[in-house]
Formats: structure tokens, sequence, C-alpha cells
């Protein structure tokens, strides 16, 4: 028996299209580019074959954004860029405007609002290389990134500094079954160490601790699976990632450094170790090098040498 015809159109659910967020010069210039420059660090200008220009300006964030900052990044945004701005991969974010004479005055406004209450290692690391990140004075840009687990969600990054927890998640079971969806922290281990139990008559999970890599997935799904702890979390970091293939490949991070301590308030191993990297890649690194091509280029021993 064949079916009726149709005479309905599918609506599709689902995120709508970037390009409906993108400033209309950016969209009446899309793919038709013709130069862009720096005219100072923290700022891009796109001239397009049209002649069509867009300044873009760059402010850090300080990662974990309230949403009494993002009203603030948003009137910024309604007064300068016709309401137009884009957060980065790293979170930071970018305001596009056609007018030149708005750039001065925006920055003036950005950097009156100052930025507090990120993550402490994250906040640590950059309250030292701020002015590296101001001033744009390495030999090509350098991406950081931070990941709370060794699956490091933060991606392949020139250093990138990743938790390491050395002992399996510590479970309240008092409190497990009042806030956490047991389904989803079970999915959400990688290796399959997680599965359900019942516990003074409550319904809880336990770990099979042979499984357990310790990576920390858990702990997102779940805070009552702690898997933090002073002593027994420490930190890595890895070096030479490249998502682009700009010059040269894609590559994978190599780790450099482990076992740093946790050690809050400041994390200053973690800082040091960072600090010594870049101010050894800013010297030795040629123009458009990028780290991960330092590196190859020097070889390892003389990298660990001046670092």
């Amino acid at each position: 028996m064949s079916s009726p015809e149709r005479t309905w159109k599918t609506i599709e659910s689902g995120p709508h299209t970037y390009k409906e967020a993108l400033h209309p010069v950016v969209i009446n210039n899309y793919g038709k580019w013709k130069y862009h420059e720096i005219p100072r660090p923290g700022v891009l200008k796109h001239v397009g074959e049209s002649g069509d220009t867009l300044f873009t300006v760059r402010a850090g964030t300080p990662r974990q954004d309230t949403v009494d900052m993002v009203r603030q990044l948003c009137d910024i945004a309604d007064r300068y860029c016709d309401g137009h701005l884009r957060f980065t991969v790293r979170n930071n974010v970018e305001f596009l405007t056609p007018n030149g004479e708005n750039v001065e005055p925006m920055i003036r406004d950005l950097e009156a609002m100052g930025a507090t209450d990120a993550s402490g290692v994250v906040k640590s690391m950059m309250d030292t290389l701020y002015n590296e990140f101001k001033h744009m004075e390495m030999p090509n840009k350098v991406r950081l990134s931070t990941s709370c687990c060794s699956i490091n969600c933060g991606g392949q990054a020139d250093i990138a500094v990743v938790v390491k927890h050395t002992r399996p998640p510590r479970i309240n079971h008092d409190h497990l079954s009042m806030i956490c969806e047991l389904p989803k922290a079970v999915a959400r281990c990688p290796v399959a160490a997680i599965r359900p139990t019942v516990v003074n008559g409550k319904r809880s999970l336990m770990v099979d601790e042979a499984k357990c890599i310790c990576c920390g997935a858990c702990f997102g799904a779940c805070p009552a699976m702690e898997i933090n702890h002073p002593e027994h979390s420490k930190f890595a970091i890895w070096v030479g990632g490249k998502n682009s293939n700009a010059r040269s490949k894609p590559s994978t991070m190599s780790i450099v450094a482990h076992n740093l301590p946790n050690n809050p308030p400041r994390w200053p191993e973690v800082t040091d170790a960072v600090g010594r990297i870049l101010t050894a890649y800013k010297a030795g690194g040629r123009p458009w090098e990028r780290v991960g091509e330092w590196i190859n280029r020097i070889g390892w021993k003389r990298f660990f040498e001046e670092t």
C-alpha cells in the first residue's frame, strides 16, 4: 500500500547556523578578504576586496565568566560594535567593528573592567604573563591551555598544564544519591570502572580501582565523587602541540615536566616552569616559529638545557 503524498516540510531543530551571528561586514566579505595587518598588539585590521575594513579587538577573560561580566561585555559590544562579539577557543573575547575610531575608547573601557575569579592555576599564570599577552612580543602566537584531567580537554596547545590525579575518587555515599544522576556518572568513565551499588540502603556507585585510570572524568558528572586532593593531585606540562597546518603540519604534544606539586594559592612551581619555557622560546625562536617548531629545530637536549 503506497503512503499518502507528503504535504509538510521538515523543520530541523538544533543549533542555529553560526553565520546568523556574524558581523554584516564579515558576511559581505566572506571568503573575499584582501589582506590583514596588526596595527597594535591585540588589534587586527582586515581589508576586503570590496574596500570594507573590519577591526577586531581581542581581550583576555578570567575563563570562568559570570553573568554580570557577560552583560558588561555585551554592553561594550552594543556601544562600539553594533552588538557583535565572539568568544575564541581559549575563552577570550573578540569585538568586531568597522569603525577605527572605536578601537581606542573600547580598549580603555575593557582595561577598566579588570579580570578576577579565574580558576587558580590560570590566574596565577596570567598574572605573571599578562604583559606578554598584552604586548605580543613572542616569535609567534602561543596557545596556553589548562585541563583538569589527563584526558586533556584543552586540545593541542603550544604549552598545556594538565592535572594528574594519582588516586581513585573518594565517594560521598550520603550525598551521591541526592545530587548525581547515576547513569550519567557511569557513562562518563572511559574504562567502565564505575558500576551501580547499594550502600546503607541507598542507591550509589562504586569504583573498580583495578580499572580506574584516575582521570577525573566522573567528577564532572558527579561532584560527590571527589578526586581532587592537595597531596595526591599533581601537575604535568606538555609542549609542542598544534592544530593548524600553517607552515608545518599539525602536531601532538610531548610531556616535559611531571609531578609538579599542587601548591595553592599561587602554584609557583607550575608558573615558574611555564615562564622558563616561554623565556627561552622568546629569546631563541625565529619569527613565525611556533613552540613545537622551535623545539624541533634546536632538539630536545638543547630545549631542556635552556629551560
